[in-house]
């Protein structure tokens, strides 16, 4: 899936606040679009995995990649539903990866924690990251050796933007993240009986990774199939606040790979 021809140079550190300022945007403008559809009567419809698909997922998506496209031509994009359409790019060195909705379920069900998930990878590694929940008003952006910060939209109590990272592991035990929407079983219990856990949290889609990034939780650990659109922002998000995302080898994530299908993996803080 991979081919080794690069497309362009690496970005500049300079280049790439301003192309995170520049995603930000194109998010922004996908979650007013996935709002006016949050507001609707929407249908759903059931991809052949049978994951959910709704107007939003689509029209968001249509914003995203030709916004991509024109901010950096020539890179390519890899779309969650494109792919699922069968539309799968050749990726070079440098690509983007996008969910345009991650947590259908959670959109579906209006508890409001879904993200617009958009990034770019770089020699097999995030290296930028945007995860922006318009529902909740939160827009966490990284660049990893640069920051990561997170922005309160003005509607919301705490409103403006703030640098954030990962806490140190608190002497009392670790916080867990898990999915509020999926269960991985035994796999998921063997590992907890290994690690010391003094509270857990729930939250759907991307916004796991925006809690361990702010300091609000420590581990997350995911046993069960993702795909590389679903984990590259926050992965990225996660390296620019002092964590990482590792597979059970204890390597980080690579991306890339044929089928864009994740390993099992545990995504860390500083400790």
């Amino acid at each position: 899936m991979t081919s080794g021809r690069a497309t362009r140079g690496a970005a500049k550190p300079g280049e790439m606040l301003r192309l995170l300022a520049e995603v930000e945007a194109l998010a922004r403008c996908a979650g007013a679009a996935i709002m006016q559809v949050y507001g609707s009567d929407f249908a759903v419809v059931h991809k052949a995995d049978a994951s959910p698909l709704t107007l939003a997922d689509e029209r968001a998506e249509a914003l995203i990649v030709p916004g991509l496209q024109a901010l950096d031509p020539g890179v390519p994009v890899v779309a969650e539903e494109a792919c699922a359409a069968g539309r799968v790019p050749q990726v070079a060195r440098r690509f983007w990866l996008v969910d345009p909705l991650d947590g259908t379920r959670e959109f579906v069900l209006r508890n409001g924690e879904f993200t617009v998930n958009i990034a770019l990878v770089e020699d097999g590694a995030p290296v930028l990251g945007v995860v922006y929940a318009p529902a909740l008003g939160r827009m966490f952006a990284g660049v990893p050796g640069q920051g990561a910060w997170l922005a309160d939209d003005a509607n919301t109590v705490a409103s403006g933007r703030r640098p954030i990272a990962c806490r140190v592991l608190p002497a009392a035990g670790a916080t867990l993240a898990v999915s509020r929407a999926h269960g991985d079983g035994p796999a998921l219990q063997a590992w907890l009986a290994k690690q010391h856990v003094a509270a857990r949290v729930a939250a759907g889609s991307a916004l796991k990774f925006g809690l361990l990034a702010a300091g609000e939780a420590d581990l997350y650990p995911r046993f069960g199939r993702t795909m590389e659109w679903d984990t590259a922002a926050g992965h990225a998000l996660l390296r620019a606040a002092g964590g990482e995302v590792l597979d059970l080898q204890g390597q980080p994530l690579h991306y890339g790979k044929p089928g864009f299908d994740n390993p099992a993996f545990v995504a860390v803080t500083r400790a």
